[in-house]
């Protein structure tokens, strides 16, 4: 069984105040709906024990959390989110959007039935029509804009104020940098892109857009330093800079955002506001093809996303308006097919434990993850398998760490790797030994985090998660719907952000030092 509601506030809350003090930091009112740039999240459903929809809200409640993107229109958990001051994203499945653009009767059905019972009790902030059309459901592209337009009049007669839009791939923007000279593609430009911007000027709808720094970093095949995709700080001689606008880029994620207002600028639409419905960073992935997919680049990546959300400086062609984002995404979803990284891209799993700590204090000293004294020991991605293995194998012999959980059957059996099973092993032997200098070393196949690596039912030596979560796998109380989980979305790895991206940055600059030492006894 997951954890209870009454655990919850045993969790280190990620966004613990993060959504509380938006309402301290105010931009001109240039969104759709005139309204602050947020924070939200997005919520899958292929997750197994997922909470129920009332646990579900009673975990927005804890964590703070007043934003989230669903990618269909579950009436369980719309129904949850009544009276709340939750807003809630409501999604159109692609496998609808035939119907919907082909028929203003059924179009208007679907707003009765998904949207109209739950005004106003649960606020509807938009509508999500379809995802990523042009890449994964290209065939039913040209009904995508009467599917809106259909909708939007069903809003309309209803007497309702909610934007309508879709969520669109970034791959849509050719030549992304610099971004002053970038343009979507030419052969949808006519049919698609200029009627839709046409629509969403019309209608006070923002351009919805889902932008990955991660792929742009990992298809740049080294072009893009790691740091820029990061949010960290490059020295200035290494920043991106549009040699048109003389703007300089910190960051990939700007950069992005740029090229999609440069793009619409480019024909002729200017004032319609980019909300990104989805970004993140995987925690875990196949180290021969995604080395980067670690927890400490996510939680790298998610952190600063925050900071500079919350820092309202835009971007540098738009340092006046900072576009709201939804973070993908809640929970991991371990019944997503595809590679390793796709059931990988959650701040936490399925039962409500943190896959990893936000550490967001810089912004205002206020996420309280009170990680400061609570550290862990945890196999490096950095280090080679023989070398973690080796480690391992010491560990679990002469340092007589405790490795019974991780033997077959038992509850740090999965995943089956070499890496989890040693960063259980070190961490047993680290807070063995007091958490003492150099007791995580391992011959440079440790490394010292302040990321709790405790997962599901898996509960590290030195968590403050131990005697919170039941051992059980199996959540009894499960209610929420995954039927048509399938219908959600079509996965990361099938975008396609283009070669284009390549000339976002000259070199990267990554070094590395692997220190040698004998094994303690």
């Amino acid at each position: 069984m997951g954890i209870s509601i009454s655990s919850y506030s045993s969790i280190p809350p990620l966004f613990l105040l993060l959504f509380h003090l938006l309402s301290q930091y105010t931009l001109p009112c240039l969104s759709a709906q005139n309204e602050s740039s947020f924070i939200g999240v997005t919520i899958g459903t292929s997750v197994s024990n997922l909470l129920s929809p009332t646990d579900l809200v009673s975990f927005f409640k804890a964590q703070q959390i007043t934003r989230v993107r669903l990618y269909d229109a579950d009436s369980s958990l719309l129904s949850a989110l009544a009276n709340t001051g939750i807003k809630v994203l409501v999604g159109v499945p692609n496998n609808e959007l035939i119907a919907l653009g082909s028929s203003t009767t059924t179009a208007s059905a679907w707003v009765t039935r998904h949207i109209v019972p739950y005004i106003p009790s649960t606020e509807i902030s938009g509508i999500a029509v379809g995802d990523e059309v042009p890449n994964s459901l290209p065939s039913a592209l040209p009904i995508l804009l009467p599917a809106l337009q259909s909708l939007h009049n069903a809003v309309l007669s209803n007497n309702l104020s909610i934007p309508v839009s879709t969520p669109l791939p970034f791959s849509l923007v050719q030549d992304p940098f610099p971004p002053s000279q970038s343009f979507f593609n030419n052969s949808l430009t006519q049919s698609f892109i200029i009627p839709l911007l046409g629509f969403l000027s019309n209608t006070s709808s923002p351009l919805m857009v889902n932008l990955y720094p991660y792929y742009a970093f990992m298809q740049s095949k080294g072009v893009v330093p790691l740091d820029n995709a990061l949010f960290k700080p490059l020295p200035p001689s290494l920043e991106m800079v549009d040699t048109n606008t003389l703007l300089h880029y910190t960051n990939v994620y700007d950069a992005m955002i740029d090229a999609v207002h440069f793009s619409m600028k480019n024909l002729n639409f200017t004032g319609i506001p980019v909300l990104v419905t989805e970004t993140g960073w995987p925690s875990y992935g196949d180290h021969s093809v995604e080395p980067y997919a670690t927890k400490d680049n996510a939680d790298t990546y998610n952190s600063n996303l925050v900071k500079h959300i919350l820092e309202h400086t835009g971007t540098p062609s738009h340092p006046e308006f900072t576009s709201s984002v939804y973070v993908y995404e809640l929970f991991n979803e371990d019944l997503r097919p595809g590679p390793i990284s796709e059931a990988n891209w959650g701040l936490f799993f399925g039962n409500g434990t943190p896959v990893y700590l936000l550490h967001v204090s810089g912004t205002g000293g206020f996420l309280a993850n009170d990680t400061t004294n609570q550290t862990f020991c945890v196999a490096s991605d950095e280090a080679d398998i023989k070398s973690v293995q080796a480690a391992l194998d010491w560990a679990c012999g002469p340092g007589r760490a405790n490795c019974s959980e991780i033997q077959p059957g038992e509850s740090c059996y999965n995943p089956n790797d070499v890496r989890s099973h040693a960063s259980y092993a070190f961490n047993s032997y680290y807070q063995m030994q007091g958490r003492g200098s150099g007791s995580c070393y391992f011959q440079g196949a440790g490394v010292v985090t302040t990321t709790d690596p405790s997962h599901g039912s898996c509960v590290f030596p030195g968590s403050k998660l131990q005697g919170n979560i039941s051992n059980s796998s199996s959540n009894t109380n499960q209610t929420a719907s995954n039927n048509g989980s399938s219908t959600f979305k079509m996965r990361k790895g099938e975008k396609n952000y283009s070669k284009h991206v390549l000339s976002l940055i000259l070199s990267i600059m990554m070094s590395f030092s692997l220190a040698t030492s004998n094994f303690w006894s």
